[in-house]
């Protein structure tokens, strides 16, 4: 059973979606809000497996809704708007699904069976996740000016995607202690444990923000704020000491890296 949880500020336009769910035996609604907050509590509380969500409701928008609840729970999003320009510019239909209102019976029985198939395959379901989390740091509100001489500004990374167990979290950059390099994969240290993702050390380190986050040993990136000292050891190395403890090779040849940081 796909446990879905409906966040929509019209009470019409939320009887509207249950009546047709009816026909759908495989889908439970669990829940429902009519604006931010309260699809945060919903959240945070149901955990659903599928979510229908407003984009513009009291409160903070649908994306606010995604960004205080995507670092505990993750699942397919179906978008809802009432403006089919804000739709199609604001996310790649391909990346999520959306409903324009009026919601029309046919293209809400094919999302429906997107999101089965999604629900259905590990594999796409992380892809779906991995898409929504770009859409998340990268979007904008549309007509957004582009600040003069920013045209190709490409935003620092602020968050990944990760797994733990079976279920998926969004891990904001600043939560990171400090990343390895293992094999084709990297392991990233925070909140007191490890997550492994399927990215290389190399693309991390272009993608973070330099301000916060250094290379420290070829297989080796710190976030800055969490270092406590640097000891000098042989050889021109050095160690790197975090505050929890936990101690990292600093190398000779990105000493300078770390040192231009004031460290």
């Amino acid at each position: 059973m796909i446990r879905s949880l409906i966040v929509e500020d019209a009470p019409i336009v939320r009887r509207g979606i249950r009546l047709l769910l009816q026909e759908e035996r495989d889908v439970e609604v669990v829940g429902e809000a009519g604006d931010g907050p309260a699809a945060v509590t919903q959240i945070m509380e149901l955990r659903p497996d599928l979510l229908f969500l407003d984009i513009q409701m009291p409160g903070f928008d649908g994306f606010e809704v995604l960004e205080r609840t995507s670092g505990t729970h993750l699942c397919p999003v179906i978008f809802i708007t009432a403006h089919a320009d804000y739709a199609l510019r604001a996310f790649d239909a391909n990346a999520v699904s959306y409903l324009l209102k009026p919601i029309e019976p046919s293209r809400f029985r094919e999302v429906i069976q997107r999101a089965r198939r999604l629900l259905g395959d590990e594999r796409e379901l992380e892809a779906n996740h991995q898409r929504l989390d770009q859409m998340l740091w990268k979007s904008k509100p549309p007509g957004a000016p582009t600040p003069a001489g920013r045209e190709h500004y490409e935003p620092r990374l602020s968050r990944l995607l990760v797994k733990q167990g079976d279920r998926f979290l969004l891990l904001k950059a600043e939560e990171i202690d400090w990343i390895a390099s293992t094999g084709e994969y990297t392991t990233l240290h925070a909140r007191k444990t490890s997550f492994l993702v399927r990215v290389a050390l190399s693309e991390l380190a272009e993608k973070l923000d330099k301000h916060h986050f250094a290379r420290i040993h070829r297989s080796t990136i710190v976030n800055l704020d969490r270092v406590r000292e640097i000891q000098p050891r042989s050889h021109g190395d050095c160690d790197v000491v975090l505050h929890d403890g936990t101690q990292l090779r600093l190398s000779r040849s990105f000493r300078d890296n770390v040192l231009a940081h004031g460290l």
